[in-house]
């Protein structure tokens, strides 16, 4: 198990110009712990400095809209692959605002934008993640299963269905990072026993303890042998440097007032 040669990327960020807690949504939102928007935005510029200037990915910005605090998640767009632009389908009211944003932005790259069947919740890169051409989906927080048959159709790519049963961990990619073409860092307590076997079987795994977990550890943003990730994980970092991996610890303390670290705030971009 050893760190993929170098791939330079492209990623979607959001600048945090409207970011803000306005609605509790998940275990991690509490309104009498609002972020302080000043020290997010000077964390969120980090993470851009890192990702741009240290580790060397493209990165593309999207204009936040004044009435979608969470647009800065960038990863629960949708999901990219090849010309195709798989776009999210939120599950609350409060996030549904920023579909025609992501959209647009899609489109106007000349991305064949589709959309999951009626009623069928998708959010994105949030719950869909590539391992290899493997494509690894987590569902009953947010997303649904049927997104899995559409996104299997639709890319033509092997899905794998994984059952999250913690509320903390809501998305699968708060507990599960893809590293290579065939190993991810996850935090099992987060799945079903089923899911576990599932992830045992078809990849090379590294475990994440739960103290590191909860400091959203497997939020990371993996550009070749480079990983941008959530400060406060030095148990991981180890374990990536004997990998042979470079991580870079970013402070991310006022997003995870919202549920959100570094993969969250970025989209990747093939």
């Amino acid at each position: 198990m050893t760190a993929s040669p170098e791939t330079v990327r492209k990623v979607l960020m959001c600048p945090p110009i409207h970011y803000d807690l306005k609605y509790e949504i998940n275990p991690w939102m509490h309104l009498e712990n609002s972020p302080d928007t000043s020290l997010a935005a000077k964390q969120w510029h980090t993470l851009h400095q890192t990702l741009a200037d240290e580790i060397g990915a493209e990165v593309f910005l999207l204009e936040q809209a004044a009435d979608c605090p969470d647009m800065v998640f960038t990863a629960n767009a949708g999901l990219i692959r090849g010309n195709t632009a798989l776009l999210a389908s939120f599950r609350h009211p409060q996030r549904q605002t920023e579909e025609p944003h992501f959209r647009a932005w899609f489109e106007a790259r000349g991305y064949q934008v589709q959309t999951a069947p009626e009623g069928c919740r998708f959010e994105g890169e949030g719950d869909a993640l590539f391992v290899g051409d493997t494509l690894a989906a987590g569902y009953l927080k947010r997303s649904d299963i049927c997104s899995h048959n559409w996104m299997a159709n639709t890319l033509g790519v092997e899905t794998l269905s994984l059952e999250l049963v913690d509320d903390r961990w809501y998305h699968l990619d708060t507990c599960l990072c893809p590293l290579t073409a065939d190993t991810v860092a996850y935090y099992p307590g987060a799945f079903d026993e089923y899911a576990r076997t599932v992830i045992a079987s078809h990849f090379k795994t590294l475990e994440v303890c739960e103290e590191e977990a909860l400091r959203f550890a497997c939020n990371a943003v993996v550009l070749g042998s480079q990983i941008a990730l959530p400060s406060g994980c030095p148990r991981f970092c180890e374990e990536l440097q004997k990998l042979g991996f470079t991580p870079h610890s970013v402070e991310m303390s006022e997003f995870l007032k919202a549920g959100g670290a570094a993969k969250c705030l970025t989209l990747l971009v093939p």
